[in-house]
């Protein structure tokens, strides 16, 4: 069972028929913690006590009291899903979650300490990539992980649907991504605030964005991620919609700056 407060809890997973989660309304009714505890329900660890944590989090033990360190466990033989560690999961705790020294953090992010992790904003698009593939939902989401492919919005060339949020991971081999749009034709809006897709160079929300909300008829450039790991979003909202898009990707060698010679 997990417990964040007196408050907000849930067990893990199912247990009997219908059962209990609670989101009292002593701090618990907000977007991210009712997901975070929905989670939970639907079979979620914590994304910190994943079997890899080790690789991308410390854990402080000397600034947790012993009556909180089951909280920070890790289970060694956890299904990952084969995604990646996600500092932005609603699942991760915060640097300071059940600190018994102020100031002094209880999960510090590794190599770069700097890295934001607890966030309570909802869902990240990992933790909805882990849900989609846990219960064998393709209907919008998914991870590609291919060499090269192709990739669509649903429907098209017939028009998509109204009030979607769709993401494609693509994850492959040690090479770069190379994404290339073969249609594209989207609702126009001022600033692209209605229907767009949006490229992240990296696996969620939170990476550098290589192709920022787009929308209407014009084909974009092609785009080249940094790494093998790249995040499409596309989200429509409930007005007209159009025809959509197709796109390719392709692992491509990473370049490298050769050296001058003197």
């Amino acid at each position: 069972m997990f417990r964040a407060s007196l408050s907000c809890w849930s067990n893990y997973g199912k247990v009997g028929g219908g059962q209990t989660v609670s989101v009292m309304k002593g701090g618990c009714m907000w977007k991210g913690i009712i997901q975070h505890e929905l989670d939970h329900a639907l079979g979620f660890l914590h994304e910190h006590s994943r079997s890899d944590r080790d690789e991308h989090v410390k854990i402080v033990w000397e600034y947790i009291s012993p009556s909180d360190r089951s909280d920070f466990r890790k289970f060694e033989n956890s299904n990952n899903l084969d995604l990646p560690y996600d500092y932005s999961s609603v699942m991760h705790y915060g640097p300071y979650t059940f600190t018994n020294t102020t100031g002094k953090a209880t999960i510090v992010p590794i190599p770069d300490e700097s890295v934001p992790i607890g966030q309570r904003q909802g869902l990240s698009n990992l933790d909805v990539a882990k849900i989609n593939k846990l219960y064998n939902c393709s209907r919008c989401s998914t991870i590609l992980s291919a060499a090269s492919g192709t990739l669509r919005s649903a429907n098209h060339p017939r028009n998509y649907s109204d009030n979607t949020n769709c993401v494609w991971l693509i994850r492959t081999r040690l090479r770069q991504i190379s994404l290339r749009f073969q249609a594209f034709e989207l609702q126009t809006t001022s600033g692209c605030q209605g229907d767009y897709v949006k490229v992240y160079d990296g696996p969620s929300k939170s990476s550098a964005v290589l192709m920022d909300k787009t929308c209407g008829s014009q084909i974009p450039s092609v785009v080249v991620s940094s790494s093998n790991l790249m995040l499409i979003e596309f989200v429509t909202d409930g007005a007209d919609t159009a025809s959509g898009f197709q796109a390719t990707f392709t692992a491509v060698r990473i370049q490298r700056k050769s050296r001058a010679r003197n």
